[in-house]
Formats: C-alpha cells, sequence, structure tokens
C-alpha cells in the first residue's frame, strides 16, 4: 500500500500503474484511517441529511398549501430533471477550479437557496426554482468529491472509499425519509428547512477547513458550458470510457421502476404502509448489506472478478415478478436485487483508471448526471406503463429488458477491455 504522505501525483500512480490490483485485502478500517478522507466523509453525511430533509419539508409544505399531489410529486420530480442539463453543462467547473473551493462554494450556495426557500414571504413558485437551483448544484458537488477521492485515497482505499459514500447515500434512503417525516411531526416544515441550512454550512465548514487546498486539473478561458460539453463528447467518443459509462447508467434505469411503482403494487397486494415502506426499503438495504461485505471479505482482484457476473445477474429477481410474488417474497426479491449490488466495487477502479487525470471532475459529473437522469426516465416510463398494466408485470417487464441491456453492455465491456497495465494509456483525442 502506498502510504497516507503520498503526493496526488503517486495517488494517481497507484491507481493506474502496473500494480493496480492488489491482492491483499485493505478494509474500511484503512479508509477512515486517512484524516482527510474522514472530514470529507462526515461532510458528506450532513450534506445527505441536509438534502433528504429540505426535500421532505418542502414537499409537505407544498401539500399543506395545495393539497396536489402532482406539485408534491413535482418537488421530488426536480431532483432528477436537472442533473442532465448541469452535469453537462456545468462539469468543467469541477476540473478548471480547486476542488477544494467548488465543494464550498456548492454547500454554501445550497444553503442560500434553502435559506431563501425557509423565508415566509418568498413567493410560492420561486419554491421550485430555488429547489432547482439546488438540484443544478448537486451533480457538481457530487462530480467534484467524487474526483477528489482519488487525489485523497490510494488504491484499494480509493474504491473503498467510494463504497462509504455509497453505503452513506443508499442508507438515506432506508431510515432519512422517516427521520424526516417523523421530525416534521414535532417541528414546521419551514423550521425543518432552517435545520437544512445549518447541515450545509457545516459541511462547508468542515471541508474548507479539514481538506487540503489542492490546484484545479485543468486550465481553461473558453465558454464553461462549450468546454462542458465537449469534454462530455470526447469522454463518449471514447470506446473503453462509454461502455464503463454505460455500465454504470443502465441497471439503475430499470431498479428504479420497481420503486417507481412500489405504491400500486403494495395497494394490489393489500398492504398498509408498513409494507409499502419494507418494500421500498429492501433494495437499498440489500445495497448497503453487499458493498460492506464485499469491501470487507474479499480481496480486491476477486471483487473485479465478481463484477461482470453479479452484473449480468442484478436484475433477474424482478423478472421473477412474473409469478405475481405475495408482499413478502417481493421484498425477498427486492433485497436479493440490491444484493447484487457490489458490482460497483470492481467498476469504481475500472473507470478512474479509464479516464484521464485532467477530466476526471468532468467524467465523475457526467457519470452523476446520467445515473440520475436515466433513473427519473425509468421511474417516470414505469409509472405511466403501470397505468394500464398490472404493477407486477411492469415490475417483470423491467427485469427482462433490463438483464437483456446489461447483457449488451458487458460485451461491450470485455470488448473494449483496458490495455495491458504495463503500456501507458493515451487520453482521448483532444483531452
Amino acid at each position: 500500500m502506498v502510504a497516507d504522505s503520498s503526493s496526488p501525483a503517486e495517488s494517481d500512480k497507484a491507481l493506474t500503474g502496473p500494480q493496480s490490483v492488489e491482492s491483499a485485502r485493505t478494509g474500511y478500517g484503512a479508509v477512515f484511517a486517512v484524516k482527510e478522507f474522514r472530514t470529507v466523509f462526515v461532510a458528506h453525511v450532513l450534506s445527505v441529511l441536509g438534502g433528504v430533509l429540505a426535500e421532505v419539508s418542502l414537499a409537505v409544505l407544498v401539500f399543506r398549501q395545495t393539497h396536489s399531489a402532482l406539485l408534491t410529486g413535482l418537488v421530488f420530480a426536480l431532483g432528477f430533471l436537472p442533473y442532465a442539463l448541469s452535469g453537462i453543462t456545468l462539469s468543467g467547473i469541477a476540473d478548471r477550479y480547486p476542488p477544494r473551493r467548488v465543494l464550498v462554494a456548492c454547500d454554501l450556495l445550497s444553503a442560500g437557496c434553502v435559506a431563501l426557500m425557509a423565508v415566509p414571504a418568498t413567493p410560492f413558485a420561486a419554491l421550485f426554482l430555488l429547489r432547482l437551483a439546488v438540484a443544478m448544484i448537486s451533480p457538481l458537488f457530487t462530480g467534484t468529491r467524487a474526483a477528489s477521492l482519488a487525489d485523497i485515497l490510494q488504491g484499494d482505499r480509493y474504491v473503498l472509499g467510494r463504497s462509504l459514500i455509497r453505503i452513506v447515500s443508499q442508507s438515506s434512503q432506508v431510515i432519512g425519509y422517516g427521520l424526516g417525516g417523523l421530525a416534521l411531526a414535532w417541528v414546521s416544515p419551514r423550521t425543518a428547512l432552517r435545520v437544512t441550512i445549518l447541515t450545509f454550512l457545516a459541511s462547508a465548514l468542515l471541508l474548507r477547513l479539514g481538506t487540503r487546498d489542492r490546484p484545479a486539473r485543468t486550465t481553461g478561458s473558453g465558454a464553461m458550458a462549450r468546454d462542458s460539453i465537449a469534454s462530455a463528447g470526447r469522454l463518449l467518443g471514447d470506446a473503453r470510457i462509454r461502455a464503463l459509462l454505460l455500465m454504470w447508467w443502465v441497471p439503475p434505469m430499470f431498479f428504479v421502476v420497481a420503486e417507481g411503482v412500489a405504491a400500486p403494487f403494495a395497494d394490489a397486494s393489500g398492504a398498509g404502509s408498513t409494507g409499502f415502506g419494507l418494500f421500498l426499503a429492501a433494495m437499498p438495504a440489500g445495497t448497503v448489506v453487499s458493498e460492506a461485505l464485499v469491501g470487507t471479505l474479499l480481496s480486491p482482484a476477486a471483487r473485479e472478478r465478481l463484477t461482470l457476473p453479479l452484473a449480468a445477474v442484478s436484475l433477474l429477481p424482478l423478472a421473477a415478478f412474473a409469478v405475481h410474488p405475495p408482499l413478502p417474497l417481493a421484498i425477498g426479491l427486492m433485497l436479493l436485487t440490491g444484493l447484487s449490488a457490489a458490482y460497483t466495487l470492481g467498476m469504481d477502479r475500472w473507470f478512474v483508471h479509464a479516464v484521464p487525470e485532467e477530466m476526471r471532475g468532468r467524467a465523475m459529473s457526467l457519470l452523476g448526471a446520467g445515473i440520475m437522469t436515466l433513473q427519473g426516465l425509468g421511474m417516470a416510463v414505469g409509472g405511466a406503463v403501470a397505468a394500464v398494466v398490472p404493477p407486477y408485470l411492469v415490475i417483470c417487464a423491467a427485469g427482462l429488458l433490463g438483464t437483456v441491456s446489461v447483457l449488451g453492455v458487458l460485451r461491450s465491456v470485455r470488448r473494449h477491455q483496458a490495455p495491458p497495465r504495463s503500456e501507458h494509456r493515451s487520453p482521448p483525442q483532444g483531452a
């Protein structure tokens, strides 16, 4: 393992050099031993809590003022819609400016938007615009943070660090919305929004004081949107990077179909709110368990060997909904789907190896934007189909179509395997 004192250049060599696949297990303890990562991790927890609380509080506020299910649903939809626009047109910021400055600025801007939401005099229409603004900031923040982890963590610690970030995000789906709903039973939505301001400000302070001030990865003076769009084109023009991006994007697009039709499926099964909650929590719970177990018990090489097989079968449990399972079995199938998600640990290493360092921030922003945008699309299409087709058949179709699509992506990944590790990999043309 490379020592914690390694420079950023040495860190990148540890990730992309000839010995990039270690045979020994590292463990999450080694990741938390890195002081700078502990700061980023705590800041991430605060940001996630703030984001969940803001979303729930705003949804409750809108519903209480309008009693409109459509407008309340729009609050959640706005969490998906801006990702494509922001991830493509603003991603250049992640590489053109020092990462710490970008992360702190994102937290401060988010806090400012939420502060305006909490003001009683804020016009109702402005609440949606402010929600849109926070959602536009999110891809830039997550992309910059994901790229900066490769500077903070070396070798297998980077993979496990990314895993820990995902575990927190998935856990927020299991407990975050429940805690948010519980909090709103005691305080008003605007008071909860004020608490959210504090979480974003605390995250900004932690990142400002607890992380190194590293320089920008690249320089540029052209229009930011044009540079970002051109960079997205160059990344997608590289066959290896494009195949890996699709491997990140395609499975979640089909996973979320089941979550999108959870309410009508639970209703058709005669389940109450408890059954609905368990059904919705099963997949993220399985994801948390699988990432923790695989990250703890398996070596990096073993994780990589499992990546393609796990991805290939990840959607098959959803296809089993063809038998119209009772709710307990359906929950088990959702849990099993989540347990297959550990394939992402191998993908983390492949992706950071494939992307040139000077484009890492833009690549991570594009990756996150694609995941969220296609998840929103999958959820919307699944919900529309479920209006005329029984929900269990919609879930089954997502499993079957998803499996066929994933197998096609995996063939592309195999076809564009990375060059031998002794060779130097050239960046995409124009990078």
